[in-house]
């Protein structure tokens, strides 16, 4: 624990920043930022010193611990999920005071970067330099390859412990789940993707791009034991039918007008029989808000219509957590500048106020 814990914390203190600060600004939201340091920290002012100090604690900590990665450069409709961490958290604090859990504080993001993968050896140099003062540093620079990287030495050192990841546009979800899913196997974990959302994210490539909000969920099934251990509830926004997403990919799906009609009890007992017959032992749920009819959430990239509703998602989750522990999470999607309903900041307040109620059972059904 020794050694991989003290290499583990000097890459968190590298890779990693203060909760709040995963979008870089010098004034945008710098009052929003203070006041989220304010309530977390106590103070407004040494926030770096006071976050690296705090990281210390992380061995002894709660067992769910939030990750913010502040990224929507994986999305393509509308923009804005990278204020999503800051705005999540500042809910969480106010409206569920009495949460516990460790917060690691943000990936670094530079907002223009998806993957390590699509850079050449300049561009990377360049952004060594900028993120490390070190065009030679062995750190990755892209979100969503330092999350990857971080959460494999992160599961090395703490196998008991769980992420809570906050996006972010839903691209954010393949290195959240691939550490997860493949640090599971190595401790012979049969885990379980219980995947909330109106699209079914299944896409090989988006424009040529093969990692993004719309097909992340493709390239972690060879992560499962099985490709129908990616259980997805609430799909309504899709070109092709469920037949076709279920025989070419061998998912498993849950559709949101199937909710409707045969109510949520017999969802609910249809999915339990199957994580019951494939011996599945641990749950992660990965929840895009869209999953959400966008009467209660329209504050996201791509609001759909005749979704589920905040109670059927949560009697859902009641459900599920009632047999399966939920041993990792996520709420991805959440951009609250944006609105589709023409009702401002009311809009951004139910959206919050939904995403807080999922995220803070989430996080305290990890700690359970």
């Amino acid at each position: 624990m020794d050694t991989s814990w003290s290499q583990l914390q000097n890459k968190l203190e590298n890779c990693l920043c203060p909760p709040g600060n995963g979008v870089f600004t010098v004034n945008t939201a710098k009052e929003r930022k203070e006041r989220l340091h304010h309530a977390i920290f106590g103070q407004s002012t040494d926030i770096d010193n006071l976050w690296k100090q705090s990281l210390k604690e992380l061995p002894d900590s709660s067992k769910a611990v939030i990750l913010g990665i502040a990224s929507d450069c994986g999305g393509g409709i509308l923009r804005g999920a990278n204020w999503g961490p800051l705005f999540i958290r500042s809910t969480l604090l106010e409206q569920y005071p009495d949460l516990n859990a460790f917060d690691l504080g943000d990936v670094r993001v530079i907002p223009h970067l998806l993957a390590d993968k699509y850079l050449n050896e300049a561009t990377l140099s360049n952004c060594r330099k900028a993120l490390y003062q070190d065009e030679n540093s062995e750190f990755a620079v892209s979100p969503l390859t330092i999350t990857e990287d971080v959460l494999h030495d992160f599961y090395q050192t703490f196998p008991n412990k769980g992420i809570f990841g906050l996006g972010g546009d839903h691209s954010v979800s393949y290195p959240l789940t691939k550490a997860y899913l493949q640090a599971k196997k190595k401790q012979g974990i049969r885990a379980a993707i219980i995947h909330f959302d109106a699209h079914t994210d299944l896409l090989v490539e988006r424009l040529g791009i093969d990692l993004c909000f719309g097909s992340w969920c493709t390239h972690i099934l060879d992560d499962l034991h099985q490709p129908h251990h990616l259980i997805q509830v609430g799909i309504r926004s899709s070109g092709r039918p469920k037949s076709h997403w279920e025989s070419t990919f061998g998912v498993r799906q849950h559709w949101a007008h199937e909710i409707k009609e045969q109510g949520v009890d017999a969802i609910v007992a249809n999915i339990l029989t199957q994580l019951k017959d494939e011996n599945i032992d641990e749950l992660y749920v990965s929840f895009d808000i869209d999953a959400i009819d966008d009467s209660f959430a329209s504050a996201t990239g791509t609001p759909e219509p005749d979704g589920i509703m905040p109670d059927e998602a949560m009697s859902i989750l009641r459900a599920l957590a009632a047999k399966y522990p939920i041993t990792g999470a996520d709420m991805m999607e959440i951009a609250p500048f944006t609105d589709s309903s023409g009702l401002g900041i009311v809009s951004q307040e139910k959206t919050l106020k939904v995403g807080g109620e999922i995220s803070a059972f989430l996080i305290g059904e990890m700690n359970k």
